[in-house]
């Protein structure tokens, strides 16, 4: 059976340097688990691999999406089997890395099969979130799927849209799709897993670094070439973290420090909430130090081997 290595972890934690090391001496091949690497727009403010880094194994999944597109988690949960699937014909160990919690859930757990939905619908309720608001969109959601309404917050816009939208396209309610679940991708039993979890004050440091160097490197031009082509503010691409602080410093509104500095902050926070997600929702992960993750994987390969 051909190896499948999941890892994540927080921002900034050291996945991708893992998950390098591990393809470099088996092999392998890295495929991407971060809803924002995914965009061709964003190399430098997500801390994508480099071109080297890319060119000393194969990755995949990277840098493959235009900004202005709507990459959905069920686009890349296909993208990603397709990966895996070739990876195994190959008999190459496929290594999985990333910080998106659902791309990980959706992989093994399996995803809901809903029917894409027409652009004209989406077009139609991003405008209305934005004109109405959320509750007023939640206010509809109550007359044609009051099941699905009562379980969400009025004020939460990404799901309230995304229920109506279901629910306008197909004339069924979201939940209805949930159990029409397309089959996982990768058994957690079969699969080396591990969340890599540094020291909290050792996590900051490194965050903090990270966004320096991004900003050395480049990000505010990134980000001013990103602005320049005038995006719906409502896509994923542009509320990467980091991404509206800079947007604002470009426009004039605030210095680079302050953009630099709640950048951080918000990413400080999301660590957090990356932590508590992971936790709860896929407890099958071994946590693990940086330092001691190789060790962990390379015992856990063992084990299955067994």
């Amino acid at each position: 059976m051909s190896k499948t290595i999941l890892i994540a972890g927080p921002t900034a934690s050291g996945k991708s340097a893992l998950a390098l090391e591990l393809a470099e001496d088996a092999g392998g091949i890295i495929i991407n688990a971060d809803s924002m690497q995914v965009y061709r727009d964003l190399r430098i403010i997500t801390a994508r691999p480099t071109p080297d880094e890319e060119s000393r194994v194969p990755h995949r999944l990277y840098g493959q999406v235009d900004a202005a597109e709507n990459y959905s988690v069920g686009r890349w949960c296909a993208d990603a089997a397709a990966a895996l699937a070739a990876a195994h014909r190959e008999s190459r160990p496929a290594i999985l890395v990333g910080g998106t919690g659902l791309y990980f859930n959706t992989l093994t757990r399996g995803l809901a099969a809903v029917p894409p939905i027409p652009a004209k619908i989406r077009d139609e309720i991003r405008a209305r979130l934005a004109s109405e608001g959320a509750a007023a969109l939640h206010a509809e959601l109550k007359v044609r799927d009051p099941a699905g309404a009562a379980r969400l917050m009025p004020g939460d816009r990404a799901r309230v849209s995304r229920a109506l939208e279901v629910v306008l396209a197909t004339g069924r309610p979201l939940q209805d799709w949930h159990h029409e679940n397309r089959p996982a991708s990768v058994d957690l039993t079969g699969a080396a897993k591990v969340f890599l979890m540094p020291d909290r004050e050792d996590l900051l440091r490194r965050i903090d670094a990270r966004f320096d160097a991004m900003i050395a490197a480049g990000a505010v031009q990134e980000v001013r070439a990103l602005t320049a082509r005038n995006l719906d503010a409502n896509l994923p691409a542009m509320k990467a973290h980091g991404v509206p602080w800079l947007i604002r410093h470009i426009r004039g509104e605030i210095t680079l420090a302050e953009a630099v500095e709640h950048a951080k902050l918000e990413t400080r926070q999301y660590t957090k909430r990356q932590a508590t997600w992971f936790r709860n929702q896929l407890p099958e992960f071994e946590w693990v130090a940086p330092g001691d993750a190789r060790a962990a994987v390379e015992a856990q390969l063992r084990a299955l081997a067994k």
